[in-house]
Formats: structure tokens, C-alpha cells, sequence
């Protein structure tokens, strides 16, 4: 009898930043220039201090398995960085770290959700969070948000959204793909009806430190009273750090929750690497310049990149608040012929970029939105100009 295929994973959509960013490494390897705006990764070299924490580790015999959860240095150091930060404290107890962010958000859909369970998510969303849902047998509820309203879940749309199955709200600020964060006043409004309709609320808040200008950012506990026993903050390493390789990142929850996710941890991929983790404490309790340096670079490329889409003709975006990433409308040119090629949708209009002038997008379909393509200003300003400029002749070349 031939192998057969579960019918979840057969749902499943493949990551298109992944794939985006496949297609861009074979044109590369293929010996063109290929100007990468797909994937959300830091260009930034680990930190120092950092990988001479994890050599240490190594050297000191930490290289076996540590408590399923997470080792207690780095769970300390989690809950410390989070009480000074947001004034909010959390028992190491209720911390458990995974195998990066993703690995922590499936962790928590997994204890929380039951099939037929409605998770609601705002879109444009980060590709992932709705085909991580659909793996537990719920239903990711999509809520469209408007670019007007800076792609921000308003309460009237949220509570539209809501039946007798819903269980959970998720959300992310700063967000991917969008850029845009919430107010602490307009995730107070979301608090409430939370509150009122005993909802479980997963704040997705990995780009708390990569914010810009005057822009404050608010963790979703911090807005109203006893919200952390309702909430699931999902954080790690990774963008602040530059620390995508080594895949650390971790939740905050209520006990009862951190312990099932513990539990289930313990027989999926029980540690993750004991390395990795003391780098981890070392980056939270080392010294922070690191974070503001790359904080500061970023800060130069979001001014040049809102410059230049402000520069050319008929396309848009978004504040741009905070993460490193720029949500472009580009539905004034499609249904157009480029160099011979009609195109109608995001993904071809991407994909006919990259293949005419070898600059690599994504596009919006990927996060919910039709019309749109995500740039990801993770790289240097060298490659940001050049690729603009080949952005710029591509929708000129439209008829």
C-alpha cells in the first residue's frame, strides 16, 4: 500500500518568504545579482559577546540535555528582562523556551486549541500563524484590516468576528508584514472586549525592541489589570540579537498553561539547544549597545525606504512603526503588461520581478492581503538602493 499523507498537513501552504527566498538562492547560484528583500533575518552578525558566551558553554561541558523547558539561568533572565521592561512579573516557573518563536506559537495553539475551536487573526498576518492553527484542527478566522487604518484590528471588526467558538485573538506588534504597532489605548480597547468575552489572547511580540521615532511600544499584559492570566506573550532572540540561526525563543503564560506546554515540549523535541540557550542568557543579561547599533541602522533604512515609496508613482505603504518591514500597495499596477508579460496578482507580479529584474519580494497574497508585497529592509543600504531602483524601471516598464 503506498504512503499516504495526513489530510492537516496536506492542507498546509508552503511558506512563500521561504520560498521566495529559494528562488532568489537559485538565481544566485546561477551566477546572477539578486537583490533579497524576502526574508525577515537581521544582516547582522551575531553579537560577540554572545558567541563567546556559547563557546564558553561548550567549553564548560554544557553540551548535554537540559530540562525539557529550558535551563533555570535563562528562564530567570526572561522574567527579569520582562518585569524591568513592562513591570509586570512573571515566576521562571511560567516560562518555557523552545526551538525559536515559531516553535513557541506552535506549542501554545497546540494546548489551547481543540478541532473546531475559531483562533481569530487579523490580517495582513505573518504566513505561518494560520497554517500553525490549522495543525491542531481549529479555524484560523481572518478579520481584513485597512492600510487607511494603519492595518490595525479595530474593536467593531473584532467583535463582528466573534461567535460562540471563539477562543482565541492573536496578535503582533510591531507587526510582519506591516510594520504598524498599536497604541497602548488601542490595545486597551481589544483588552476589553477580551475581558468581557473571556477570550485567551496571544501577543506575538518579537519585534518589541526594533521600534522608531517617537513610537512607544506596549506589551498587551500592561494595558489593564489582571491581563496576564489570560495572556500568552510568544518573544525571543532572534531580530533583536540578530540571533536567527541558534533558534531560541519562549513564552510567558499562566501556569497551568506553561506547565501543558511543558509537558508536550518534553515529547515533541524535549530541550532546545544548551547552547543556544546560554548565548541566550548572555544576550539578555550582556550588554544591550548591541541592540540599540542595529536599532539605529534599521532606523537609516526604514527613512530611506518610506522615502523612496513616497518617491514613486502610484504604490504606498504604512507608519512603519517598528519590525523591519515595509507592506507596499501595488494594486495600481497590476492587470498590466510588463515586457510582454500580463500580469493580474501579487504572486505573479513578485515572482515576474525577480525573474525581469532579479529583486526578490513577497507577495501579499502570502499574509491575506491581495495587492500588495512585502520588503523586508533587513540588509545593507547598498542593496536597498539598487533594488529600488530596479523596482522603479520594473513599474515604469508597465503598460
Amino acid at each position: 500500500m503506498p504512503v499516504t499523507i495526513s489530510r492537516r498537513v496536506q492542507a498546509l501552504e508552503p511558506s512563500a518568504t521561504l520560498a521566495m527566498a529559494a528562488k532568489a538562492k537559485e538565481l544566485k547560484a546561477a551566477g546572477k545579482t539578486v537583490y533579497d528583500f524576502s526574508v525577515g533575518e537581521p544582516d547582522f552578525t551575531t553579537p560577540v559577546h554572545i558567541c563567546e558566551a556559547a563557546e564558553k558553554a561548550m567549553r564548560d561541558g554544557h553540551t548535554h540535555y537540559t530540562v525539557a523547558s529550558g535551563i533555570q539561568e535563562l528562564k530567570v533572565a526572561i522574567a527579569k528582562q520582562y518585569k524591568t521592561t513592562h513591570g509586570i512579573e512573571y515566576s521562571p516557573a511560567q516560562v518555557i523556551v523552545s526551538c525559536g518563536a515559531k516553535h513557541s506559537l506552535h506549542n501554545v495553539f497546540t494546548v489551547l486549541c481543540d478541532p473546531g475551536d475559531e483562533v481569530i487573526i487579523p490580517a495582513p498576518y505573518w504566513v505561518s500563524y494560520a497554517e500553525l492553527v490549522k495543525l491542531t484542527g481549529a479555524v484560523p478566522v481572518i478579520v481584513e484590516t485597512k492600510q487607511e487604518e494603519n492595518f490595525q484590528l479595530k474593536p467593531a471588526a473584532l467583535r463582528a468576528a466573534l461567535t460562540p467558538k471563539t477562543k482565541v485573538l492573536l496578535l503582533c506588534s510591531p507587526s510582519n508584514p506591516t510594520g504598524s504597532m498599536y497604541t497602548a489605548e488601542e490595545l486597551g480597547a481589544l483588552a476589553d472586549i477580551a475581558i468581557e468575552r473571556d477570550l485567551t489572547v496571544i501577543s506575538d511580540e518579537i519585534y518589541e525592541q526594533l521600534v522608531y521615532g517617537t513610537s512607544k511600544f506596549a506589551s498587551f499584559t500592561t494595558v489593564r489589570p489582571k491581563l496576564a492570566e489570560r495572556t500568552v506573550i510568544v518573544n525571543g532572540v532572534s531580530k533583536a540579537y540578530a540571533m536567527t540561526g541558534w533558534r531560541i525563543g519562549w513564552t510567558l503564560s499562566p501556569l497551568p498553561l506553561a506547565k501543558a506546554m511543558a509537558d508536550l515540549q518534553s515529547q515533541e523535541t524535549s530541550n532546545p539547544s544548551s547552547i543556544s540557550q546560554y548565548a541566550a542568557v548572555a544576550a539578555l543579561e550582556g550588554p544591550q549597545q548591541c541592540v540599540s547599533a542595529m536599532r539605529g541602522e534599521f532606523a537609516k533604512r526604514r527613512d530611506f525606504v518610506r522615502h523612496r515609496i513616497a518617491e514613486i508613482p502610484g504604490i504606498s505603504t504604512t507608519n512603519m512603526d517598528g519590525a523591519f518591514y515595509a507592506f507596499i500597495n501595488i494594486s495600481k499596477h497590476l492587470f498590466k503588461t510588463y515586457n510582454g508579460k500580463r500580469i493580474d496578482n501579487s504572486t505573479d507580479w513578485c515572482l515576474t520581478l525577480l525573474e525581469q529584474q532579479q529583486v526578490a519580494t513577497v507577495m501579499g497574497s502570502a499574509f491575506g492581503a491581495e495587492g500588495y508585497m512585502r520588503v523586508s529592509y533587513a540588509t545593507d543600504m547598498e542593496t536597498l538602493k539598487a533594488g529600488f531602483d530596479r523596482i522603479a524601471m520594473f513599474l515604469e516598464s508597465a503598460k
